[in-house]
């Protein structure tokens, strides 16, 4: 048994177990590529073909990406109560193994239905989701509603971009 090691369930540590050796510093240019998702709704008018234009990926509608396809899944559910109800079945799918083989889940994105703050009752659903799997936000966009894509990300949705890749 090697001392000075940590002891106990290494399976919840996120990270190396470890403290790494130090290496040489990587230039400051150097980025990894962009990932690439295939965006999954898990109800009808999640939003998707919307995610898809603004910040790419696959627009997989509400089925299950193919052999050609992105394989890590980005949910994407509205944020009224319908919408809610419907992602911890599809995340308790990937769980169980259920998910169609070589399927990823990355994150649940949830797409404003209404402009304004949530009523208490739908954060707190958001909160039980939250403590299973990382959540992304969207807010509400007027332009989007419009038909008009092209325009500056909302703050409120810088951190999905980054995840993405997307560049606006």
């Amino acid at each position: 048994m090697r001392t000075g090691m940590r002891q106990g369930p290494e399976i919840w540590i996120r990270g190396p177990a470890g403290v790494p050796e130090p290496g040489p510093p990587e230039p400051a240019h150097v980025h990894a590529p962009a990932r690439r998702f295939s965006w999954v709704g898990t109800h009808g008018g999640a939003g998707v073909s919307t995610l898809a234009a603004v910040h790419g990926g696959h627009d997989s509608g509400r089925a299950w990406p193919g052999p050609g396809d992105p394989q890590s899944v980005l949910l994407v559910a509205r944020t009224h109560a319908s919408g809610l109800e419907t992602v911890v079945p599809a995340v308790e799918m990937f769980r169980r193994g259920e998910a169609p083989y070589g399927l990823d889940l990355d994150a649940v994105v949830l797409v404003a239905d209404a402009p304004g703050r949530l009523p208490r009752p739908l954060s707190q659903r958001i909160r039980r989701i939250e403590s299973v799997i990382d959540v992304y936000r969207v807010p509400w966009v007027p332009e989007w509603r419009l038909g008009n894509l092209s325009g500056r990300l909302p703050r409120e949705a810088e951190l999905l971009a980054r995840l993405t890749g997307s560049t606006r």
